[in-house]
């Protein structure tokens, strides 16, 4: 059985987050951010909500509630604006599908990780043991 260094499995890592980078998720999410980005009412919602978030986190440090509580009402309004638009609701849809597609290769990585050392240990997959535990949980060990 081969084995690699670090780096080397750094090295595969960095090849295949490019492959990611290239995937027909990752390409739209892109297509779908640049829209976003040049989305000028976008922007403003935005701006503005940073704007009212900022002075929501100064209105709590000196005790401030009513003040606090209408700023968080406005970012709540503003918020439910920007979550309305369209395109908005194309990148979060497009986000989700980047974040599924990196958890489904972070856990198939996890998987086969856990597979590899539970057979190079002589275990039992189906059980999900490595070797080791096997040994030391029958009754001859004991």
């Amino acid at each position: 059985m081969a084995e690699y260094t670090r780096q080397q499995v750094l090295d595969e890592a960095k090849n295949l987050a490019k492959m990611l980078a290239n995937t027909e998720e990752i390409e739209r999410f892109k297509q779908v951010e640049a829209k976003l980005n040049e989305n000028k009412k976008v922007q403003q919602l935005i701006s503005r909500i940073k704007t009212l978030q900022k002075q929501a986190v100064n209105f709590q440090a000196y005790e401030k509630t009513e003040a606090l509580k209408k700023v968080e009402a406005e970012i709540d309004h503003l918020q439910n604006e920007l979550d309305e638009i369209p395109v908005v609701q194309e990148f979060q849809e497009t986000q989700t599908l980047v974040n599924d597609v990196l958890q489904l290769v972070s856990g198939t990585i996890s998987r086969e990780v856990t597979n590899h050392v539970i057979e190079a240990t002589g275990g039992d997959l189906l059980a999900g043991e490595t070797g080791s535990k096997k040994k030391s949980s029958s009754p001859c060990s004991k």
